[in-house]
């Protein structure tokens, strides 16, 4: 019965890619102690392995009680509580991430598959671009729960929009409540008069100009990272993942954005896209819908309108 208890007791969180954003979240994870066992996992023997050791021995000198193990087998993540999925194909420079939508399709379904088969209980997030649509491939394949699917973007692109912004305004990004809807993409919709400083609409500290530079550095952010280093982003993305898993890991009912399955909300129905969430121990615990004017509305219908053209490079057996 006691070790029973103890077994039951045991979670773990597991990564699925040891590429730049998978090993790097491993590392936020492990020095965030937000489990004592995460698991790497990659198809590439060897690194997994490799990655794992290295951050094992980074936990002994930083003195976090983590175990990070290496596999090239899904069957060990076994179990978990929480997966995260960041295995793809990059994006190289100028590269769009809709180009990225078939090629990765076949990754993310076979990553979905053992998902289900050997965590069928876990809160999944996914990094891999194109991202709403991945997140559709992925959803469709697991048949979890829309509030245990949750794609990666919204807290990433948000928190470069405040960061933009706090260089004109000269204050902290964290004093910034920014708002970023619909695609996680060429076509997402920044909305500067609806994010905050201490419920002061961002855009009234705002020239025309900047305003317009804000938006636009926003959109573009991971082009302007891949092209001056010839690769996509990981540091960004794994900080962000730290705080959607610790929201989830300590039930913090956190207020951040992700791309969630829209049932209803926005007046959207069937798609996935970047909107404000509650996030907590069940994963989504409820979709914040903001009220937008008709003007607003238009411009995250357009986001949405690409988001549906995206889906299009998918071949259906992909999306049932």
């Amino acid at each position: 019965m006691i070790k029973y208890a103890i077994f039951m007791m045991l979670s773990m969180i597991s990564v699925i890619g040891s590429g730049r954003v998978g090993a790097t979240t491993a590392a936020f994870l492990m020095m965030g102690e937000m489990d004592n066992n995460i698991t790497l996992v990659d198809i590439v023997e060897g690194l997994p392995q490799g990655e794992a050791l290295d951050l094992n021995h980074t936990a002994a000198i930083l003195g976090k009680d983590v175990n990070v193990k290496g596999s090239n087998s899904y069957e060990d993540i076994k179990g978990s509580d929480i997966v995260i999925i960041t295995a793809g194909l990059p994006r190289k420079p100028g590269m769009t991430r809709e180009e990225l939508a078939a090629k990765n399709a076949d990754i993310v379904s076979t990553a979905a598959e053992n998902v289900k088969k050997y965590a069928p209980n876990a809160i999944v997030i996914i990094t891999t671009n194109p991202l709403d649509v991945m997140v559709a491939v992925l959803y469709n394949k697991l048949k979890f729960p829309r509030n245990r699917v949750i794609g990666f973007s919204g807290v990433l692109d948000s928190r470069r929009m405040a960061y933009y912004a706090s260089k004109y305004i000269g204050v902290s990004p964290s004093a910034i409540t920014p708002l970023v809807l619909g695609q996680h993409g060429e076509n997402m919709y920044p909305v500067p008069e609806l994010s905050f400083v201490y419920g002061k609409s961002l855009k009234s500290f705002l020239t025309e100009e900047q305003y317009a530079s804000v938006v636009k550095n926003t959109i573009n952010a991971g082009a302007d990272i891949t092209n001056l280093r010839k690769f996509s982003s990981n540091w960004g993305p794994a900080g962000g993942l730290l705080v959607m898993v610790d929201a989830i890991k300590k039930d913090r009912k956190t207020a951040l954005e992700a791309s969630v399955l829209l049932q209803g909300e926005y007046g959207v129905n069937g798609y996935f896209a970047e909107v404000p969430v509650i996030l907590g121990k069940n994963g989504v615990e409820k979709i914040v819908e903001v009220d937008l004017t008709p003007e607003q509305k238009e411009k995250f219908m357009k986001s949405i309108d690409a988001i549906k053209n995206n889906l299009k490079q998918v071949p259906e057996s992909y999306l049932k």
